[in-house]
């Protein structure tokens, strides 16, 4: 019975430290990918940002309601950690190129709110939003999706 005991332990520990080292992958790839739309943000290039999201090529693969789960938190973490504060403009892109690079066919929506004048960015998935609130797309208008 010890021995079944020690290897129900060591198989949690496995999946444990497999689950850890996939999460550190992750976080490390958002804070590259919130670096990489760091400069066209910078110098007001809105058109690079968008043909890099655009461009993204996506290789539709199984995937998980947990694959976006971590991948958004993910671009969370990473958001903790980034050396300045990252705009919705900026996460949503870094979420969306990412979930892309996963195999799931992410859409990088924008919109705006009139009174008061309001911009806002954000991720979907089948129409569903992903990193925000649930109720965004109804409080601002839908200007694209990329």
């Amino acid at each position: 019975m010890a021995d079944r005991v020690d290897s129900v332990t060591e198989a949690r520990r496995v999946n444990f430290s497999r689950r850890t080292g996939t999460m550190r992958f992750l976080v490390a790839s958002a804070y590259c990918a919130l670096l990489r739309f760091e400069s066209p943000l910078a110098r007001g290039n809105f058109a690079a940002l968008y043909d890099t999201v655009r461009r993204k090529p996506c290789l539709r693969r199984r995937y998980s309601a947990d694959t976006i789960s971590q991948i958004c938190f993910a671009v969370d973490l990473a958001c903790i950690w980034y050396w300045k504060e990252a705009l919705c403009l900026q996460r949503s892109a870094a979420t969306t190129c990412l979930l892309i690079k996963h195999g799931v066919p992410a859409q990088l929506v924008i919109g705006a709110q009139h009174i008061p004048f309001k911009s806002h960015a954000w991720v979907e998935v089948d129409g569903r939003v992903v990193n925000d609130k649930p109720d965004v797309s109804e409080v601002y208008a839908v200007l694209d999706r990329c």
